[in-house]
């Protein structure tokens, strides 16, 4: 063959091959158009009882049109025609809400003791590089966690670098929770304990107007949503406002540095003061309520002037009080769906207190048991709650926020706990799932867009199934969760892994909650004394033997020692103590996981 004739079998070939390429690639878009379209399909729910927040009714025997992401119409059950190649939802009996929105939490901080070593130092026992690693680890798990409690956009209101890294990353993924997150928070005061970790510093010390600048800047490349200011005074009595005025330059020139770059701002103000000079120089949000004092009529028609929304974050400092002093009080709710890891790390303080250099643990026991503590949480308690009452009888916007991730206050857990909170405050039910929903919306003018049930907004829907404006904890019992249009059963959002189950167990044995204890067990669950002595079979049996125990040993506590993760199989080293009096009880047990439940245990003599 001469060169000619090669060269043009090569051409032929070379077409033939693009030809096959080309159809291959026809063949693949058409398969990725059809997959899309099926994720994305038009959906029907039928005969549902809409809950509108913004006019505070609820209309029933409706049918809200999904089509795609987008909200399409709504319209009596009677007036709507349904297409037949559309997925149906039955609503009849449900009640359909807008996805919720916790407006404050942090993921650099876990909910775990160890996340805020300036609070309590245990570096010694858990490093807090360790910290940083496990929580950017588990920021998926955690947004995963608020997607089936119906929280379906969460604010970050204050996070470092890396984390806005991974929330950008994490942003391609549809079926997570949509997430509004700031970079590092400037302030005049930073604990040392956080200084010099690069990437990871939650803090900017900002000690002049050049730095408010450099610092706003700073964040830009990282594409934050706002920008946060920790607004801290560390005066007392009539030293506060000379303090906080000594610092509101700095504060300006945040705030206007932002606002150049079409960011807005969020203030960290507990004091009446510091509130009053943030919002007077173009704050936008402020994270938290009035502790020091209760407010005047006339700060309330300030916030209400300049559109300022509120977040009040009620049950934040009371979760550090309950778990310094050892007294959390966690129900089946909140042990059954936060991050065992995370939740069961609070319990931890039981044996560090008999550990070598325990004085710390034993003094802050002490000091958070004390009377004096309890009539100080108590009256700032009485404050923020007479504030919100006044702050929403001021017509000021309040969106519902929980400060979740720092020590004792969960990722998604605790939001239901904070909306209660809220209603002891006197907010009305219709009002605090405003500030749950079309409020939080409001914080970055998204609520033409979300936070209510309208023809033209984005799908973000969760499917109850009781009425929410009777009892709140009705927003706990979920059917469905619906994220940019896509139908998601909440029991599919989190996988159960073998280690989170037996860990799961292991909270709920040391908060002696029976309901929390017995969840992760088959109902036919075996109990064994190793290899093969039944001790009971059955739950019923579980639950009859070990709520007696719970109920008769108030100091009961578990402490793993030692565990390895071999398949469906978990080995747990432990050491309980509250049993006798004799001291620890030291035991080995072996865990099987089958289908997702614990099917048999086996103690070793």
């Amino acid at each position: 063959m001469n060169y000619k004739s090669s060269e043009t079998a090569f051409i032929i070939f070379a077409i033939k091959n693009k030809t096959k390429t080309m159809k291959k690639k026809i063949c693949l878009l058409f398969i990725i158009y059809f997959a899309v379209n099926k994720i994305y399909a038009q959906t029907y729910i039928q005969n549902v009882t809409v809950v509108d927040v913004v006019n505070q009714k609820l209309i029933t025997d409706q049918t809200v049109f999904i089509d795609k992401n987008i909200i399409s119409d709504i319209k009596p059950s009677k007036k709507i025609k349904i297409r037949n190649d559309a997925k149906i939802i039955n609503g009849e009996g449900k009640y359909l809400i807008p996805g919720m929105t916790d407006a404050h939490v942090h993921f650099f901080q876990s909910g775990g003791l160890y996340t805020r070593p300036d609070a309590m130092d245990l570096r010694k026992y858990y490093p807090y590089e360790k910290e940083i690693d496990w929580n950017l680890n588990h920021m998926e798990d955690f947004l995963q966690r608020y997607l089936k409690a119906g929280i379906t956009t969460v604010i970050d209101a204050g996070a470092t670098y890396n984390f806005l890294n991974l929330k950008n990353s994490l942003a391609e993924k549809p079926n997570l929770p949509s997430v509004y997150m700031t970079g590092p928070l400037l302030t005049t005061y930073e604990p040392d304990v956080f200084k010099n970790l690069g990437k990871n510093e939650p803090f900017k010390l900002t000690m002049s107007v050049e730095d408010a600048k450099k610092y706003v800047q700073e964040q830009l490349p990282y594409k934050p949503d706002f920008i946060k200011i920790w607004y801290i005074v560390l005066a007392q009595g009539k030293d506060v406002e000379a303090a906080a005025r000594k610092n509101e330059p700095i504060v300006k020139a945040i705030i206007d540095e932002a606002h150049k770059n079409n960011l807005k701002v969020a203030v960290h103000a507990t004091e009446r003061i510091t509130a009053q000079i943030a919002v007077q120089n173009g704050a936008d949000y402020l994270v938290h309520d009035i502790e020091d004092e209760i407010i005047q009529d006339d700060f309330v028609k300030l916030l209400k002037s300049k559109n300022t929304v509120l977040s009040p974050t009620l049950i934040v400092s009371g979760n550090y009080g309950k778990t310094f002093g050892q007294k959390p009080d966690h129900s089946a709710y909140d042990l059954e769906n936060s991050n065992p890891e995370a939740i069961g790390s609070i319990y931890d303080l039981k044996h560090l207190s008999f550990s070598a250099d325990s004085t710390m643990v034993q003094e802050d026991k002490r000091r958070f048991t004390s009377p004096q503590m309890a009539d100080y949480l108590n009256k700032i308690d009485h404050i923020r709650k007479t504030n919100l009452k006044k702050l929403i009888d001021g017509g000021v916007t309040i969106a519902a926020g929980t400060d979740a991730g720092n020590v004792g206050t969960q990722h998604a857990t605790s939001f239901i706990t904070e909306l209660k909170a809220m209603k002891e405050s006197g907010m009305s039910n219709w009002q605090i799932l405003q500030s749950a929903t079309i409020n939080p919306a409001k914080i970055f003018n998204k609520e033409k867009i979300t936070g209510s049930i309208s023809q033209g907004k984005i799908a973000d829907l969760v499917l109850l199934h009781s009425n929410p404006t009777e009892n709140l904890d009705n927003l706990t019992k979920i059917d469905l969760v619906i994220k940019n249009g896509q139908i998601i059963n909440p029991q599919n959002i989190v996988k159960a892994t073998p280690e989170s189950l037996v860990q799961q167990q292991v909270n709920g044995y040391n908060a002696r909650n029976i309901d929390a204890f017995l969840e992760p067990y088959a109902e036919d669950t075996e109990l064994y004394i190793f290899p093969d002595k039944l001790l009971s079979k059955g739950k019923d049996a579980m639950r009859k033997d070990y709520d007696e125990m719970f109920k008769r040993l108030p100091d009961l506590h578990c402490e793993i020692k030692e565990r390895i993760v071999n398949g469906n199989f978990i080995i747990d080293k432990e050491s309980v103590s509250g049993m006798s009096k004799s001291g620890k009880t030291e035991a080995t047990a072996i865990y099987e996981i089958k289908d997702n439940k614990i099917s048999k245990v086996y103690f070793l003599p």
